[in-house]
């Protein structure tokens, strides 16, 4: 089995794991610290998500160089000396970041957040226990964008996996026998990201041949890659604003409890990045040592492959998830008040969510040629328009607005920034990431959920098994329509008949 290989399915298998491990004990978390407690981790993840700035594109920077380590480009010296570098960076930042979250916490506790049942000083002390978590988190991403580049993927995705399950499983007994708190809550979360960032740092250390001399810390180095990391930063700047602002303006306009469930319902269409993310850290290092080594024809094959994958893999789950999302929430919440709220909600956020994926391949050929230009032009003109629509949405129509314009500006990437990009990058391929990669598989997994919803019966709480055999049979019927008309799915199966005839 090829390196991509596994390094695709110990992805998915990690993402999978750490997925359930996100998601499964969220009921459990609102039953013992309430929702308005559950909207103060959605706030901690909103801040997690602008904090990405700080940044200013060194792991995805770092992730791009190890994977052309990997190609030749760099000596064993200059990229020990590109990590010594950017670790310094990361450290000294990640101590201004905890600090200055402190420092403001009483202030957003007592003026930008509208709780109705959590006092002032339990949302202040909240607050400041996540600024280490916050800075310890952003810490260990700078260690997984390495040794996502050095394709070190299968243990990168064992130990995830380990996290995850500390972290969702280990909450729950700190909830039960030690604390019914957030307070406890986030000490917890704390605890863990300075060990996950102890072991990723030793870890990385390890994998990397040793240097001829001490690794040390490096202008040199890191002005060699500014020019990309300027690029990356102001692409994530325009990229939160775009994903995020939605959350930071209902954050302020809506109670702590209404945030609480739009906090719930992002999370949850959110969750198909789960999906995502395993594809793009095999896609990224694979499409940047192609451009490094200028292999073109290697390059548009696993472009194709790897955009034909996703759709497979994205699509009839999110359709499923889009078209019976009250099934699937009263299920998982058992919850119909819970349910009735974040439902339709959910249906709208997981179109964008998808539009946005589909949108990761031609991204991922992007950065691996090192041209971020377009993205900041195309990203710079959504957030002019997208912005104040949001403002001016949620004022007239609430929250649903939000997730409305969130799936309009991703459907626009589609049909417009698409189209540009193969224009420079190549250009011969458009029509089959159009028709063959992304729309007839997508229209088909659709048309076939479709049918489901029309004969399946409305979701009933007391009939649980009755909403497991209907996402069952939508997820199924979903895949396999897709997987017929999908180029990549009936390659894979000639080739394991192939191989089952030749065992024979």
């Amino acid at each position: 089995m090829s390196k991509v290989k596994r390094n695709i399915i110990a992805n998915y298998v990690g993402s999978a794991w750490g997925a359930l491990m996100s998601v499964a004990f969220v009921p459990v978390y609102i039953r013992y610290i309430g929702i308005e407690a559950y909207g103060l981790i959605g706030l901690f993840t909103l801040i997690q998500s602008w904090l990405v700035l700080l940044d200013v594109g060194l792991t995805p920077t770092l992730s791009r160089e190890m994977a052309r380590f990997e190609a030749g480009v760099h000596t064993v010296q200059s990229i020990s000396n590109l990590l010594k570098s950017i670790e310094r960076v990361y450290l000294v930042v990640a101590a201004v970041l905890a600090t200055t979250i402190i420092t403001v916490s009483p202030w957003i506790a007592k003026n930008w957040i509208r709780a109705d049942n959590l006092d002032t000083a339990t949302i202040r002390h909240a607050l400041a226990i996540t600024g280490f978590v916050v800075a310890l988190r952003w810490l260990t991403g700078l260690y997984r964008g390495a040794l996502i580049g050095l394709q070190h993927q299968v243990w990168l995705s064992f130990c995830g996996a380990l996290f995850s399950t500390l972290r969702g499983l280990g909450a729950i007994g700190v909830l039960i026998w030690i604390s019914p708190t957030i307070t406890a809550f986030f000490v917890y979360q704390g605890v863990l990201a300075a060990v996950e960032a102890i072991v990723l740092a030793v870890h990385i250390r390890r994998v990397l041949p040793t240097p001829p001399a001490v690794a040390q810390f490096s202008w040199m180095e890191l002005r060699k890659v500014s020019n990309f990391a300027a690029g990356m930063a102001t692409i994530t700047l325009l990229s939160i604003l775009l994903m995020q602002v939605d959350k930071l303006v209902l954050s302020r306009m809506l109670t702590l409890k209404d945030f609480g469930y739009y906090a719930l319902a992002s999370a949850v269409a959110g969750s198909l990045s789960l999906i995502i993310g395993p594809i793009n850290n095999a896609i990224y290092p694979r499409l940047t040592e192609f451009v490094a080594r200028r292999e073109d024809d290697s390059l548009s094959r696993a472009y194709h492959r790897f955009a034909q994958m996703l759709t497979l893999t994205l699509v009839p789950a999110a359709v499923v998830l889009s078209l019976f999302s009250t099934d699937a929430m009263l299920l998982w919440t058992r919850d119909p008040i819970t349910t009735a709220r974040i439902a339709p909600l959910i249906s709208v956020l997981v179109i964008g969510v998808t539009l946005n994926g589909l949108m990761h391949t031609p991204y991922m050929l992007q950065l691996a040629h090192g041209w971020t230009r377009f993205m900041i032009v195309v990203n710079a003109g959504a957030v002019l328009l997208v912005v104040p629509a949001i403002y001016f949405g949620v004022h007239m129509y609430g929250a649903v607005a939000a997730a409305y314009i969130w799936t309009i500006l991703n459907a626009s990437y589609i049909v417009f920034a698409v189209p540009a990009m193969h224009r420079v990058l190549l250009p011969l391929e458009i029509r089959k990431w159009y028709i063959q990669d992304s729309i007839i598989p997508s229209a088909s997994a659709l048309g076939a959920a479709l049918i489901i919803r029309l004969i399946a019966p409305a979701a009933q709480i007391d009939k649980p098994m009755v909403s497991v055999a209907i996402l069952a049979s939508a997820g199924v019927a979903a895949l396999s329509a897709a997987s017929l008309v999908s180029p990549l799915a009936r390659d894979l199966f000639g080739r394991y008949v192939r191989i089952r005839r030749d065992c024979l």
